[in-house]
């Protein structure tokens, strides 16, 4: 039924789904538009001429207990196709020393994996892990995670420094407590079964993207793709137009959404603050399927690679935090990388075909300093509002953020309209 309600999101990414399906499914009228040819932002997938397969752009993981993900994904009638394993148990390689261990949350909400050294990582203790409660318990604030952990030793290496770089994407002695610990309240404080890493099968285009275009067409949303928003145009305390540039379309009393990229927002809005700080991810992909038994996940430590990723014709990694090898020699890269998987899981073949892909401003450096400068989701006008991981969500800038993210801009939009 309809609501008589109209908006207009801008930005048809992760978060600018969330919002205009979230609205829709509420009666609302929805305008999506995107500066690209094509939904998804940073999530997306395309067909990679090189290995002449259709991959996502790169390794993004949710976690099973990612309650904006259920419920965009439940929402648009693709839950049952994120797949992960059926514990919380973490695959991982010490590649300086050649040990290996599976470090295995149980179930429950009581962290007694922490209690047992088979289930810990080699040569880290109980008193060590209480350290994360202490993270847990940090307040916002100018507090680093090297401020409460020492930056060095086994448990740093091994545990907090590969779970925090992927967690937050920039180096994890300079990132922030508070960030860090929001995110182990959402996840290994609810136990392994909020915790399981899952991925989109096949894609996170037929997974995300394509089902919500279509929820949304049957919504009687019609996206519009390749449209730039040039600017927007303000009387008093509203939004009243936005300038794609061939013309300038009224808003009248309806609310925008605007889920762009951060530098994009604050060329548009007068005056808002945003981080200005950005940190690279790096994927690699190798046409080769996996040897048989391989984990799905694999995290490295003290390798160029970080975590590698099976699927059925190809091998990926990830590697966050990037910024030290984003710009050097792509095949020199590659090799090195091709060299990390080969011993970590054991391949003697030569490099296969191969690709990678780069991100340079994948997230804000999420620093006590650059989360300082999120923008809420309100602005001073009462029917514009903003989306996007970049934003407050309380969570570092992730999938379940981003999603977050539209939610909280849909509802104050259904907040303002009823007030």
């Amino acid at each position: 039924m309809s609501s008589g309600r109209k908006a207009f999101v801008v930005g048809a990414g992760m978060a600018g789904l969330s919002a205009a399906t979230e609205l829709a499914r509420h009666g609302w009228a929805v305008s999506l538009s995107d500066s690209a040819p094509r939904a998804g932002g940073r999530c997306r997938s395309y067909h990679d001429k090189a290995l002449d397969r259709v991959i996502d752009n790169g390794n993004h993981f949710v976690f099973s207990g990612n309650q904006a993900v259920n419920h965009f994904l439940g929402l648009i009638g693709t839950a049952d196709r994120i797949e992960g394993p059926d514990h919380a148990d973490f695959a991982m390689i010490d590649m300086r020393c050649g040990t290996r261990w599976t470090l295995k949350v149980n179930d429950g909400r009581l962290p007694f994996w922490m209690f047992d050294k088979d289930r810990r990582a080699p040569g880290t203790k109980l008193s060590d892990h209480l350290s994360l409660l202490r993270l847990a318990a940090t307040r916002p604030g100018t507090t680093t995670i090297g401020d409460m952990i020492t930056p060095a030793g086994l448990f740093w290496d091994r545990v907090v420094d590969p779970m925090m770089l992927a967690v937050l994407n920039c180096p994890p002695a300079k990132g922030s407590a508070w960030l860090a610990g929001r995110f182990l309240i959402e996840s290994f404080a609810r136990g392994g079964r909020a915790c399981r890493t899952m991925v989109a099968v096949p894609t996170l285009d037929a997974v995300f993207v394509e089902p919500a275009l279509a929820f949304l067409g049957a919504h009687g949303a019609e996206p519009r793709f390749s449209a730039r928003l040039r600017g927007l145009r303000f009387e008093g305390d509203r939004v009243t137009g936005l300038d794609f540039g061939e013309r300038v379309e009224p808003v009248g009393d309806a609310a925008v959404v605007l889920a762009v990229p951060p530098w994009v927002a604050a060329d548009l809005v007068p005056g808002l603050t945003v981080p200005t700080e950005f940190c690279s991810i790096l994927n690699a992909h190798y046409l080769m399927a996996p040897p048989p038994g391989a984990p799905p996940i694999t995290a490295l430590i003290g390798a160029t690679a970080q975590w590698i990723v099976c699927h059925d014709d190809r091998i990926s990694i990830t590697i966050s935090g990037a910024d030290d090898v984003i710009d050097q020699d792509r095949e020199a890269l590659a090799t090195r990388i091709w060299g990390d998987i080969r011993a970590a899981l054991g391949i003697t073949a030569a490099m296969p075909r191969w690709q990678i892909v780069k991100e340079k401003r994948a997230t804000f450096a999420a620093t006590p300093e650059q989360n300082a400068r999120r923008p809420a989701a309100a602005t001073k006008w009462r029917n514009l509002f903003l989306a996007g991981d970049w934003t407050q969500t309380k969570l570092p800038a992730t999938i379940e953020g981003a999603l977050r993210s539209g939610v909280t801009a849909a509802r104050l939009a259904q907040n303002a309209a009823i007030g």
